[in-house]
């Protein structure tokens, strides 16, 4: 047994009390990780107890205060050039006796201030400004001045977003030597087929509504009223419409990218809650969203709608993967990864979240700073080393995992065992260290391959999209409504994961959509159809 971790066995201070030297680990590194997270508890207790003083400040000053504002003589002013009097000496004559080699306030922060250039990629309209007839003239000598060259200057300006109507006017013809006959012979041009049949929208409004609602988070609701602002009257109701039928014209595709992402070596998933509107206008009960991350070589993000949060939804979803999956400790998810009879091995295989585990050593540190601030050494350690492979290749990066974070978790997982013993048992750093050591395959398996990831962070930030717009629109209002969100997400968020503008993607695809054969689907993938729009080198 490690030196160190037999000194911290006999560890038995009582919350709150500052341990002696001989029950600190002997390992400096783990020492220096230690110092690191104490220093940012203390920062980040001082931050606390000053908003709490604040508070209790504003608190004492609306019980025991003066009703009525008064001037503070030591709050400093938002405009002091406005209150100095003659007699005061303005800043620069205060400031005449400075060093005139110290840089200026301006030089310190031109690289953190100043007028960004124009973007070159938007639209340039030129307007030329010219000298009339009268002023061409010369003043002195009365010649007609010429030209010698302009000077340019950029302004960025706005033009309000439009809508417009599209008229199809379908052109008819007829044989005049038929008709003679008594024979017409009649032929009309027919428009192309539309993303609705026989729908009011065109493609680039269907687009619109759903970047609005599920990629800036704006509900119909809102929507509304800003399509009223330009004569358009077009009800929730009706635009609700719309995007179930979008989703309908979108679902082919959607499968196919769902068939693409299943083929991953490794999959991010997570699932939030959502309320899902019931028979009674006030009842509601909890829907789930799942998302799925496919990795690079299958760069989509899809969704999946549930009623609830039975682990019939991840194994129906993921019946035919195999692979990596990181995902969280859910109990929904065991049935996956139990070996297969025929084969005798998982064919999915866990990769737990280290940032979950790390999560609940944090939250106990109140009740015991000691063992807390360890645990976070050690994975100050851990992290600080992904930090440095972020940008390496995946070999070099599961190289360095290999070669110095299995050993740090090695050590890690020899101290959880032996401090385990010494924990009361429904404490929350016995709660921490339950969840470790019960997880603790699948923490260390992100070391196996170098294309997984220390935690399931990836899957985490994802879904704080989706609260962004819960907030907004707040719940779904039937099953398919549910389902409806979970395939215009897929979109909107594999395009933001692509760096792709949603809208011209969903217009240009939901143009085609109609037109498009089954086994050319695969052309319309986004990041397919992102490679498409690149013009090619000659």
């Amino acid at each position: 047994m490690p030196e160190h971790i037999s000194n911290t066995a006999t560890l038995t201070a009582a919350p709150g009390s500052l341990p002696d030297a001989e029950h600190l680990p002997d390992d400096p590194a783990i020492l220096k990780r230690m110092v690191l997270e104490l220093i940012a508890t203390l920062a980040e207790t001082r931050h606390e107890r000053e908003q709490l003083q604040h508070r209790i400040n504003l608190l004492l000053e609306r019980i025991y205060g003066r009703r009525s504002e008064r001037f503070d003589a030591n709050q400093p002013l938002l405009f002091p050039d406005l209150n100095q009097s003659a007699d005061t000496p303005a800043p620069a004559a205060l400031n005449a006796t400075a060093d005139t080699d110290a840089p200026s306030s301006k030089q310190k922060n031109r690289h953190q201030h100043g007028r960004k250039p124009v973007p070159k990629n938007l639209l340039h309209k030129e307007e030329h400004h010219r000298l009339s007839a009268a002023e061409l003239a010369c003043p002195t000598c009365g010649t007609q001045r010429s030209e010698i060259g302009t000077e340019t200057t950029s302004q960025l300006d706005y033009q309000p977003a439009s809508v417009f109507v599209r008229d199809h006017i379908e052109h008819k013809y007829a044989c005049p030597c038929c008709s003679k006959q008594g024979q017409p012979n009649f032929v009309a041009a027919s428009k192309p087929p539309q993303p609705l049949a026989k729908g009011l929208p065109g493609a680039g409004l269907l687009a619109f509504i759903i970047v609005s609602k599920y990629y800036d988070h704006m509900p119909l609701y809102r929507q509304e009223p800003m399509f009223e602002r330009q004569g358009l009257d077009l009800s929730r109701s009706t635009t609700c419409d719309w995007m179930a039928q979008s989703a309908h014209c979108l679902e082919p595709l959607y499968e196919v990218l769902k068939l693409e992402v299943l083929q991953s070596a490794v999959l991010w998933t997570d699932d939030t809650p959502v309320k899902l509107q019931g028979g009674e206008p006030d009842e509601t009960k909890k829907s789930r969203l799942w998302a799925y991350l496919g990795d690079a070589q299958h760069p989509y993000n899809v969704f999946d709608f549930t009623l609830n949060r039975r682990r019939d939804g991840p194994q129906k979803f993921l019946e035919s993967y195999r692979g990596y999956l990181h995902a969280d400790a859910f109990s929904g998810y065991d049935a996956l990864y139990f070996p297969v009879m025929e084969t005798g091995k998982a064919r999915i295989l866990e990769v737990a979240c280290n940032a979950h585990a790390r999560r609940k050593f944090y939250e106990a540190r109140a009740s015991d700073e000691l063992r807390s601030h360890q645990a976070l050494g050690y994975y100050r350690q851990l992290y600080e080393i992904e930090r440095q492979a972020k940008d390496l290749a995946a070999a070099v990066r599961l190289q360095m995992r290999q070669d110095l974070a299995v050993p740090i978790l090695n050590t890690f997982h020899a101290w959880l065992e032996v401090q385990d013993k010494e924990l009361l048992p429904k404490s929350p750093m016995k709660e921490a260290f339950t969840y470790a050591l019960n997880q603790w395959s699948a923490l260390c398996r992100y070391t196996e391959a170098g294309f997984l990831t220390i935690d399931n962070n990836l899957a985490e930030r994802e879904m704080k999209q989706i609260a962004i717009g819960r907030k907004n629109w707040l719940q779904f209002g039937s099953p398919q409504g549910g389902k409806t969100a979970a395939i215009l997400y897929t979109f909107t968020s594999t395009c933001r994961r692509l760096a792709i503008e949603p809208w011209a993607y969903l217009k240009d695809v939901l143009t085609r959509l109609p037109t498009t054969a089954a086994e050319q689907l695969a052309n319309l993938l986004p990041n397919r159809w992102q490679a498409a729009q690149k013009p090619t080198a000659t």
